[in-house]
């Protein structure tokens, strides 16, 4: 089968010239690349990095003055570029290298017209411009300091990490649901297909960024996931939960207890229900919505459209407050006891 051909601009005023090789063995996996251009104003000393990256690795400079001071004019020439070489139609697909959300539309066009679009930027990157590549890659995640020429020169990205990639309890919650719409009855799917569904609902997902290569390792850490190897394959089972609705609704109760008018979105009480119960699924009980297993708890209530939920009654955290202070009032009661004792 022959390799896809893939044209990589780079953008220079938003990527660093430490990040070529990275970039450069990331896009290799996908094919060839055939076009290799790097956009910006090089005559900038922030940019100067780039002249011993181009000349190692053939990359043809786009010097790009900018015509207006506070005005950019790089994101043009990248983006006339891009759909000059889209309707020359030598290629299969784009690599964009910046962290710049303005080209979140050149992304969404290039995969209009069937092209394969992978990103690589900072975790800075916005999301609008990650979710609307194929592929999204975190440079400064992947990048190996080891290789680096001058590490103690190279410029250290402002973006968190932990802002940037998607937390572990929400991916154990979007891999159970995976498993429950796509797998065999439900409960089982080859991790090759669960990793290929992954990346297309969350595209910068990538095992590397949480510290591991095999993606089967990366599973083990879940405790609602079980592998099992067959045929030579690998398959993830959804375990059986055995958390009962009761536990549910008493942990429902708790949020609520603590939220604002003891009032909250259905959404944002799922989000929370997942923090603590990663595995949680409204199907695993047979509901197909959560605001539907939400209005047959007793103690709560849920309007109409099932968008906002109402704790009604607060009797039995009342009760458990009152006896949680009853056994602190023992306890120091009991230890200024054993206080005076030991005086006498």
């Amino acid at each position: 089968m022959e390799e896809k051909k893939f044209a990589l601009l780079i953008d220079a005023d938003n990527i660093s010239s430490k990040y070529i090789k990275t970039i450069i063995d990331e896009l290799g996996k996908y094919g060839t690349i055939t076009y290799k251009r790097l956009y910006g104003d090089l005559t900038r000393s922030n940019n100067k990095s780039w002249k011993d990256a181009m000349l190692s690795h053939s990359i043809n400079p786009v010097q790009q003055y900018n015509y207006t001071t506070g005005k950019n004019s790089t994101d043009s020439a990248m983006i006339i570029d891009a759909m000059d070489i889209l309707y020359s139609g030598k290629v299969d697909g784009f690599c964009l290298a910046t962290s710049d959300s303005d080209f979140t539309r050149l992304a969404m066009r290039l995969r209009e017209a069937g092209m394969m679009v992978i990103g690589m930027g900072e975790s800075k990157t916005p999301e609008p411009f990650r979710v609307s590549c194929e592929r999204f890659f975190f440079l400064d995640l992947l990048w190996d300091e080891s290789t680096s020429a001058d590490v103690e020169n190279a410029d250290v990205s402002s973006g968190k990490e932990e802002d940037a990639i998607t937390p572990l309890p929400a991916l154990e919650t979007m891999i159970a649901k995976i498993i429950i719409d796509n797998g065999i009855d439900g409960k089982q799917m080859d991790i090759g297909e669960l990793g290929s569904r992954i990346t297309k609902s969350d595209p910068a997902f990538d095992t590397r960024n949480y510290g591991y290569n095999k993606f089967s390792k990366f599973l083990e850490q879940f405790s609602s996931i079980k592998l099992i190897s067959r045929d030579n394959s690998v398959s993830a089972i959804l375990q059986e939960t055995s958390l009962s609705l009761k536990a549910i609704e008493n942990e429902v109760i708790h949020i609520l207890y603590q939220a604002e008018n003891h009032t909250m979105y259905t959404g944002t009480l799922s989000q929370e229900l997942n923090k603590i119960y990663p595995s949680f699924n409204v199907q695993n009980y047979g509901y197909n919505r959560f605001g539907k297993m939400l209005s047959e708890f007793k103690t709560v209530k849920v309007t109409s459209l099932g968008r906002v939920v109402t704790l009604t009654d607060t009797s039995s955290i009342e009760k458990e407050n009152r006896k949680k202070q009853e056994s602190k009032k023992k306890a120091a009661s009991e230890q200024t006891r054993k206080a005076a004792g030991k005086k006498h």
